[in-house]
């Protein structure tokens, strides 16, 4: 029974996850990062042990989740924008010691890809791309079963490709990058620099608003829609030029909409594919539902520790 910690940029759930998957107890709390990693890491402990005690069963190992760069190997926290003060600590060691157990930590888009290669929508697959379309864009990629690590086990940032040299500007501090252009916020905010003075729905438009007006048959919503299917497209486009996967599984709060986007991104990377396979390359959707980051970062101690269950893929 392994115990499971997803650390994200507004919350911190835990949960029990058992060795087909399944999450058998679950707590969460806010983030709360300017509270200090000290009294996150306590607050970690203690819903574990809670968790614990409501599925009957003993924690025997610990798997870690966390957004932004992280060591896999130290277990350290890189730079993260969502708890900067953060950097240098180490949940893999502090947590391994109180429980007395062993503890591993991916990135959590790595962390999705192995749980969706291993229980969920790329079973089987032996190259599989995880990309997750949310806040941001993220991506996890599985390699002849394995995880695939860049120079000193770095985590590859898809979502920073780029896609237009003229695009908007991006939180990295460069132009027209996928994320910028493809996000959810991106969506948002060509929506509120194209929408007429007189357009019926004010306010605050998040993505999950303007789908939900685009199924409602909203034009403006739909162009917005189409534009964003359309880099999406183009970004899984240059995936497969570049990889060649036997799947690409798509996942985030975006994706809860996909069949709004899936035909557009279809013909985008017909399009765009000329020279690759691309109708080999299976798209598809998420299937771990709302428990997926728990199970992925159960999945991050299978993938380490557990070799019958977790070496490959």
């Amino acid at each position: 029974m392994i115990a499971a910690v997803d650390i994200g940029g507004t919350k911190i759930a835990v949960g029990m996850v058992d060795d087909s998957g399944r999450v058998i107890s679950r707590d969460q709390s806010p983030t709360e990062a300017s509270a200090g990693y000290g009294e996150a890491c306590a607050r970690i402990a203690e819903m574990l042990r809670g968790t614990s005690r409501a599925a009957g069963e003993k924690i025997t190992g610990i798997g870690i989740g966390s957004t932004g760069p992280i060591d896999p190997f130290t277990g350290e926290i890189g730079n993260v924008n969502f708890f900067p003060a953060w950097r240098g600590e180490n949940p893999v060691k502090d947590l391994s010691n109180t429980f007395g157990v062993t503890a591993a930590i991916e990135n959590d888009a790595d962390a999705s890809a192995l749980a969706e290669a291993g229980w969920g929508a790329g079973r089987n697959k032996k190259r599989l791309t995880y990309v997750t379309v949310g806040t941001g864009i993220g991506a996890g990629i599985i390699l002849d079963g394995q995880l695939y690590r860049g120079v000193d086990g770095a985590h590859p940032e898809i979502g920073h490709c780029l896609i237009d040299a003229s695009g908007p500007s991006c939180e990295c501090g460069f132009n027209g990058c996928w994320e910028s252009l493809a996000a959810g916020p991106a969506m948002t905010a060509w929506m509120e620099s194209n929408r007429p003075l007189n357009y019926p729905h004010v306010g605050s438009l998040s993505a999950a608003r303007i789908c939900e007006l685009a199924a409602e048959g909203d034009a403006l919503a739909q162009q917005a829609v189409g534009r964003e299917a359309h880099y999406l497209g183009l970004g899984l486009a240059n995936l497969i030029t570049l990889f060649t996967p036997d799947a690409i599984v798509l996942g985030g709060s975006v994706m809860k909409s996909a069949a709004l986007f899936l035909d557009t991104i279809r013909k985008t990377i017909a399009g765009a594919c000329r020279y690759v396979p691309f109708e080999k390359s299976e798209i598809a959707l998420a299937s771990l539902g709302d428990d997926a980051n728990l199970i992925g970062a159960a999945r991050v101690w299978h993938h380490r520790f557990n070799p019958e269950r977790g070496l490959r893929a």
